[in-house]
């Protein structure tokens, strides 16, 4: 009978242990952060697996040896027995397996054994009337023993009786831990086998734990908090959320977003207190990308009385949001978090919501909203950023005088708004036709491009000098970018055809040996000649530039002011096409005109003869006739005279007005560069006269432009110019141009003037 009751306590406690084991793989499940997914929902979070690889599996533990021990332990040798079957249990001992067939009443218990808990804590938070710690207690107790039931009166927990041992429980809840670890020292060393409650122990770990947590937290040590969060998941409950915040921002701080996501999604799954989950939510978004805060937003819940629990922060969450956009141009912000913030804008009157709409619009190109936006800031408070945000819509939107305008008096409250000022300021030198500026404008400019060294501006100081017909201020100009910044071959280029323009073939061969091998078009200017030049050496490209003081300062570009008046107006502007040819430069060798006077197949001459007679027709004024011989001479193996037959036929399609014609020519044999771009002028010129014939008045300016760009306006199209705009009804234009022309003595350019009178005042016409 002893070895049969052996026999059943051993299954008694391996069927215990086994139902143990399952209990306690279960209570891992459940609080594992996984089961927000697939069980449910977890008490604490545990952090374990964020320390580093996944630690070996335990090893298995083997039940039938536990019950070998346990049985040996507790055997004693039978007394021998009259009973037939004494022998067989000797020899058969009855296994784990057969101990419940035998017994079963008492070898399947019902349900496992209650767990022990200490409830000393709970009695002693409940004496001193610590309500949030009392729950706090509950809590944990609930989570770590899932079966275990609160008592109805925490106070009607038996009391121990013992007092050192309520004062450690004092010093624990005061948070005096040092002093708590001191009294159970003493204790210990006193009183010997004293043992404290293991509660309190845990408590006091998890204590000092939290303690070490927000300090580092607080010293912003991310990786340790990690760490101890890992180390501690009974700090990770719901009825702690200050740790939780802390744990979620090191997550973030450490570029860790997605774990900081599950933590806040934790809180927003488990956790019930609406103050902690709004707060939650507002920690979030100063942490977590837009994206991810949206499916934190999707957990948001009821209030209970018909609305959200996040909508008393709706509005700053949407501010968050656009802002976010703002530092992200491929960041497509919800359309209703842009209303949000437009409503916003429109009742609540704070200048920082139209900057976050127009920033946004900026972003994404739509400079007329942001232009909205911004000027409705600066309107309610004009400020900086406000400035330099429409000072940057104004020049997409090729408003450069007013952008400089609006950043001037802001210039210099810091980089980005000079860096600003001066992209208006370059913006505006180079707009086509030159802007009416005032000598006050042109001064401030010119000032700040000097005192920043700006190259853009002081480059684009240049060319508008030139279009003024101030060659030696323009020079003065490009000296000084190219001071500022040797390598800037724009300014070079722009010194060289200006020195070109002043006679002044010295400077050009300076400039050309300084940029041979590295501007192409440089080198081909003109012929360069041996005399010495008078001007100071510019500096080599990318090499250090002389001082600026060495040289004289440039001078103001000023807009011409004497206004000529004509007789009368005339009938109309004359432009010969044969003007346009004029800055075409045609260099051949001397031919007779006697043999191109009868008519000839031009298909039957040689191509070498066809040439020679297309060059023949073109003297004697016969242009398309000469197409058809320089079409001839296209035929030639030789690469010179092909080259020649194309360069004379686009020739000969320009004299007869067919400018398109004249393109085609051109491109049916290579061109040195500089028959290519004499012919793209003459071109652009034929094409500015014909739009203008056929009254398209916009499409001829554009022309002229494209024509400036390559060289320097002559009279008569800046004539043709003005009355472009004056058609066009632009009549400050016009009178800028035909004011600017007239100065040279252009009896056209007066004529314009009177014209003009006679539109904009026909009372004061005789």
């Amino acid at each position: 009978m002893r070895s049969s009751s052996v026999a059943i306590v051993v299954a008694v406690a391996v069927a215990g242990l086994v139902a143990a084991l399952k209990d306690r793989a279960e209570f891992k499940e459940m609080l594992s952060l996984g089961g927000l997914e697939h069980g449910p929902a977890p008490q604490f979070m545990l952090m374990g697996r964020v320390t580093g690889p996944e630690i070996s599996p335990k090893p298995q533990i083997d039940l039938q040896a536990i019950a070998d021990r346990l049985q040996a332990a507790s055997t004693v040798p039978p007394a021998p027995q009259a009973s037939e079957s004494g022998g067989d249990l000797a020899d058969n001992p009855v296994t784990i397996a057969q101990a419940p067939q035998q017994q079963p009443t008492t070898a399947q218990p019902a349900k496992p054994a209650q767990p022990k808990v200490d409830e000393s804590a709970l009695r002693y938070f409940a004496s001193r009337g610590d309500k949030a710690r009392l729950q706090a207690e509950i809590a944990r107790l609930q989570a770590l023993y899932p079966n275990w039931v609160p008592p109805a009166d925490p106070l009607a927990v038996p009391q121990n009786g013992d007092k050192q041992l309520e004062q450690m429980w004092q010093l624990y809840s005061e948070g005096r831990y040092a002093e708590l670890r001191k009294a159970i020292a003493d204790r210990q060393a006193s009183e010997s086998g004293w043992q404290p409650p293991p509660d309190l122990l845990d408590r006091l770990d998890v204590a000092e734990a939290r303690a070490r947590l927000v300090n580092a937290s607080d010293l912003k040590q991310y990786a340790t908090v990690v760490q101890i969060g890992a180390n501690t998941p009974s700090l990770l409950t719901c009825s702690d959320i200050d740790v939780l915040w802390r744990v979620a921002e090191a997550f973030a701080r450490t570029d860790r977003a997605s774990r900081a996501k599950d933590t806040y999604v934790y809180i927003l799954t488990n956790c019930t207190n609406p103050q902690e989950r709004l707060a939650t939510v507002q920690k979030a978004s100063a942490l977590l990308p837009y994206a991810t805060m949206q499916d934190l937003l999707a957990l948001e819940r009821p209030d209970g009385n018909g609305g959200r629990e996040f909508d008393s922060i709706r509005n700053d969450l949407a501010r968050r949001f656009v802002a976010a956009g703002n530092d992200d141009p491929n960041l497509v912000v919800a359309p209703a978090y842009l209303s949000i913030v437009r409503r916003l804008a429109e009742t609540d009157g704070q200048p920082s919501d139209s900057l976050l709409l127009g920033w946004y619009q900026l972003r994404r190109d739509n400079y007329a909203d942001a232009e909205k936006w911004f000027r409705a800031s600066r309107d309610k408070e004009d400020s900086a950023i406000a400035s330099q945000g429409l000072a940057l819509a104004l020049i997409a939107e090729k408003q450069p005088r007013e952008a400089e305008a609006v950043m001037y008096k802001w210039r210099s409250t810091s980089k980005e708004a000079t860096a600003t000022y001066l992209a208006a300021t370059a913006n505006l030198m180079a707009l086509q036709p030159p802007a009416d500026l005032s000598e006050e404008v042109l001064s401030r400019i010119a000032a700040e491009t000097i005192a920043q060294k700006y190259v853009p501006t002081a480059q684009q100081f240049g060319w508008f000098a030139r279009t003024l017909n101030q060659p030696q201020t323009a020079a003065r100009w490009f000296e000084t970018a190219l001071r500022w910044k040797p390598d800037d071959e724009p300014s070079a280029y722009g010194l060289a055809i200006t020195r070109q323009q002043l006679h002044d073939r010295a400077g050009v061969a300076e400039i050309q040996r300084l940029w041979a091998g590295k501007s192409d078009r440089i080198a081909q200017l003109g012929e360069a000649t041996s005399r010495q030049t008078t001007q100071a050496p510019l500096p080599a490209p990318g090499q250090t530039a002389p001082q600026a003081s060495a040289a004289a300062p440039p001078e103001i570009v000023r807009a011409p002011s004497e206004r000529l008046e004509g007789a009368g107006p005339p009938a109309g502007v004359a432009v010969a096409r044969q003007q346009a040819m004029q800055t075409v430069t045609v260099r051949r060798g001397a031919r007779q005109v006697r043999g191109c006077t009868t008519t000839t197949n031009a298909q039957l001459l040689a191509p070498e003869a066809a040439l020679s007679r297309g060059w023949c027709l073109m003297d004697i004024n016969r242009p398309m006739e000469a197409v058809k011989a320089f079409e001839a001479a296209l035929a030639s193996p030789n690469r010179r005279t092909r080259e020649d037959a194309a360069y004379g036929q686009s020739l000969a399609y320009l004299r007869a007005g067919l400018s398109n014609n004249a393109a085609v020519a051109a491109t049916k044999a290579p061109q040195t560069q500089q028959r290519a771009a004499e012919l793209q002028i003459a071109i652009l010129a034929d094409r500015a006269l014909a739009a203008f014939d056929a009254k398209r008045y916009r499409e001829a300016l554009i022309f002229l432009d494209q024509r400036a760009q390559l060289r320097q306006e002559p009279i008569d199209l800046m004539v043709l110019r003005g009355y472009a705009y004056l058609n066009m009804k632009m009549y400050g234009d016009a009178e800028r141009i035909f004011t600017a022309a007239a100065a040279t003595g252009s009896k056209d350019a007066n004529r314009g003037l009177a014209d003009l009178r006679a539109a904009t005042h026909p009372d004061t016409v005789d």
